[in-house]
């Protein structure tokens, strides 16, 4: 009879590869499915891996067919037979409408937070809905205040701040 020992022994890389095969493993979860190579091989590329490279290639092919067309003499599309397309007119109006359009966008977001801002001499700008008072604390000695627990956040108060930033 052999002994556990002796069963347990591989004599070939053959037999070791089928061995590795065949023992069964637990499913990986979360974040240990994320550190086995494994399991993020078998799973294949990401959705958003996919679309990042589609969308890529798609800019680098609709950007060279552009450049082409724009550069591209009309006799010499003309020869290769190629007779429908539009005028060179647009070569240039579409890239100076989408500049402006996007200058345009910019201003409006600007001009819109100016909108929404309060101004200086509004008092939203020192307290508003979600402001917090501060607890009123005792002075404690160093071993009181050791053991105290963090005081919740709050906000400080326009006096406090004015005190500690002009002393006098």
């Amino acid at each position: 009879m052999d002994s556990p020992a002796e069963t347990l022994v591989v004599r070939s890389p053959r037999q070791t590869v089928s061995l590795l095969r065949n023992r069964s493993r637990r499913p990986r979860f979360g974040r240990e499915r994320e550190r086995d190579p494994a399991a993020a091989a078998a799973a294949g590329p990401k959705p958003s891996e996919v679309y990042g490279f589609v969308g890529s290639i798609t800019t680098v092919i609709a950007t060279a067919v552009y450049l082409a067309w724009a550069y591209t003499p009309e006799p010499w599309l003309n020869s290769l037979g190629i007779t429908y397309y539009p005028t060179k007119y647009w070569a240039v109006a579409v890239p100076a409408f989408v500049m402006v359009a996007v200058a345009l966008s910019l201003l409006a977001y600007v001009g819109s937070n100016f909108l929404a801002t309060p101004t200086p001499t509004s008092f939203n700008t020192i307290f508003d809905e979600y402001s917090r008072e501060r607890a009123n604390t005792i002075d404690a000695t160093e071993q009181e205040e050791a053991e105290r627990p963090i005081e919740p956040i709050s906000d400080m108060s326009i006096h406090h701040i004015n005190t500690l930033m002009f002393p006098n």
